[in-house]
């Protein structure tokens, strides 16, 4: 084995070795790994969780809060936008999995990033049916630049301690079957 590769294999150890909390042991996360087809395939788990930066968000009548305000409970938190197709696409099925899902332990958080009028934002909810979500603002982008967000839509997995889990970058249908075993696999095994 070559000197540099020896030092990398030594200092990715070290690394893992100061890194105490691990999301998923490798057989759980293989196994959370194989149950994902379709949509899902596109999710990333995380080996450990990773921590966010706690940056301000608003509700629709300004009230600052961080997403540390709903430690306790799982996040999915969705980053989108008003003139994103495929974000518009995906809302409904949100809509549907915070109606399966959601409640003490568990919730959907889309976070409108940027420019987004809060008069589209409505309109559109109520042109998709979208009744179970909440509406809450980035208006500035600022939550989704810290969280690397940087295209839309984005979907990040926080568990209980507000620590990344998983993220999936594009569309998906999260009110599918496999979506719904994927996240309480994901839930249930952190």
């Amino acid at each position: 084995m070559t000197r540099p590769l020896l030092t990398a294999l030594l200092y990715a150890a070290l690394t893992l070795g100061a890194n105490p909390v691990a999301a998923f042991d490798a057989e759980t996360r293989q196994a959370i790994l194989d149950l994902r087809v379709d949509d899902m395939r596109k999710m990333k788990v995380h080996v450990v969780p990773g921590d966010i930066v706690m940056v301000e968000f608003q509700d629709v009548e300004g009230n600052k809060m961080t997403l540390a305000d709903t430690n306790g409970q799982y996040r999915l938190v969705n980053f989108w936008a008003t003139w994103c197709a495929p974000c518009r696409e995906e809302m409904p099925a949100l809509d549907a999995l915070q109606v399966a899902m959601g409640g003490e332990y568990f919730q959907v958080m889309t976070i409108a990033t940027g420019r987004n009028r809060l008069a589209g934002i409505r309109k559109f909810y109520a042109e998709a049916g979208v009744t179970n979500l909440p509406v809450l603002l980035d208006p500035k982008g600022k939550l989704a630049v810290s969280m690397g967000a940087l295209g839309l839509p984005v979907t990040i997995l926080l568990d209980r301690e507000g620590q990344e889990i998983a993220r999936l970058t594009g569309g998906a249908d999260w009110a599918s079957e496999n979506a719904l075993e994927v996240l309480r696999a994901l839930m249930d095994e952190e």
